[in-house]
């Protein structure tokens, strides 16, 4: 029996999020569970005409090959990425993995040579591709929520199916004042930050590249970040989780780096030059999610957070910052998380996780809710 809620969803990845069209080739990637989905794409794209391909990964084959893998195998490995993708339009990929540890044994030289060879065709999927990603409910995706299993899949798909395009007109006052910032102030407890997004561009983000969705990104000047920031979230970063990570930049670098496992965290800011340098500062709104989960699809979209992205800039809105790393970590500054301010140019634009500006108001979760 066919479930509507996939349908719907379906719907809006074809539709909305990669816009797939007649005689489109579409790669389907599906991560673990994720083959209802799937199979749904499939139809549908069918139906519009296009030419679907459908491609299934094992975390558990990931971490062998992973264990294993030398730079010869690398660039075998990226040879033959670079062929399937450039006869590829649009590619939606589904994650629904059972351990999102189950990674997190392989060796950190293995993981930079896949990163390091692997960045071009990476770079090609994000930069000339249609492309949406988003995670598949599954019980781990439960329990690290913290809610049964039927109760999480409600949530999931009401978050995954919300208004988008009433998002994206609430976006778009948002997006003029950012265009036409300089300077931001980011404080909150452990938080006093300060940065310049002048004539970085600004990305509004409404169901098109992610699944959930709601956030509004750019880029600071690479060398503008000044002072420190306090995360208060988990953040799971190549099999590791991270709690309390603090982090003190200077003339845009991360200086000083801590967290409940130090020594991890800065190997990885050490993986390249680029890796201490912030790629990303964005804004999150989703009225639907509240707390984290510790899976970054979601609870960089948390209303009333933000995040901030040591790693690769996006090149849409680009800083000139290069790395195989991107990694989003994510404060929230609502009441219950400690509160905070965001000013730009001095002036008070959200507090305590609310739009005080008239303007943004459509923002608040009271407004953006369906």
């Amino acid at each position: 029996m066919r479930d509507e809620r996939l349908t719907k969803l379906a719907q809006t990845l074809l539709s909305h999020s990669v816009k797939i069209k007649e005689k489109d080739v579409l790669m389907i990637r599906v991560l673990d569970e994720g083959i209802p989905l799937a199979k749904e794409l499939v139809r549908l794209a069918y139906d519009k005409g296009a030419h679907p391909f459908v491609r299934l990964m094992n975390s558990e084959i990931v971490r062998a090959e992973g264990l294993g893998t030398t730079k010869e195998r690398a660039e075998l490995w990226k040879n033959w990425e670079e062929n399937i993708w450039k006869q590829v339009d649009a590619t939606i990929s589904i994650i629904g993995e059972h351990n999102d540890h189950e990674t997190s044994d392989i060796p950190a030289e293995n993981r930079r040579i896949m990163q390091q060879v692997m960045k071009p065709v990476q770079d090609y999927i994000v930069n000339k591709l249609r492309w949406v990603l988003l995670n598949y409910p599954t019980p781990a995706m439960a329990q690290k929520a913290g809610m049964p299993t039927d109760k999480f899949f409600d949530f999931y798909f009401d978050v995954c199916s919300m208004d988008y395009e009433k998002m994206e007109r609430a976006l778009q006052p948002l997006k003029e004042l950012m265009e036409k910032t300089d300077r931001v102030h980011i404080k909150g407890p452990g938080t006093d930050l300060r940065f310049s997004i002048k004539g970085i561009p600004i990305i509004p983000c409404a169901g098109e590249y992610n699944i959930p969705d709601g956030e509004i990104y750019t880029a600071p000047v690479r060398d503008s970040v000044e002072g420190t920031i306090s995360f208060n979230t988990p953040t799971n970063y190549q099999g590791t989780t991270f709690d309390n990570v603090k982090l003190t930049f200077k003339n845009g670098k991360v200086v000083e780096a801590s967290a409940n496992n130090s020594e991890r965290l800065n190997e990885i800011l050490d993986t390249d030059e680029g890796a201490r340098y912030i790629g990303e500062f964005a804004i999150g709104v989703n009225p639907y999610i509240l707390n984290p989960m510790n899976d970054i699809l979601f609870d960089e979209k948390i209303t009333g957070s933000f995040h901030f992205t040591p790693g690769q800039a996006y090149e849409d809105a680009n800083n000139g910052n290069q790395s195989t790393i991107h990694w989003d970590m994510v404060c929230i500054q609502r009441p219950e998380y400690g509160g905070g301010e965001i000013y730009f140019d001095d002036r008070l634009i959200r507090k305590d996780g609310v739009f005080v500006l008239e303007e943004l108001k459509g923002l608040n979760p009271e407004n953006l809710k369906s």
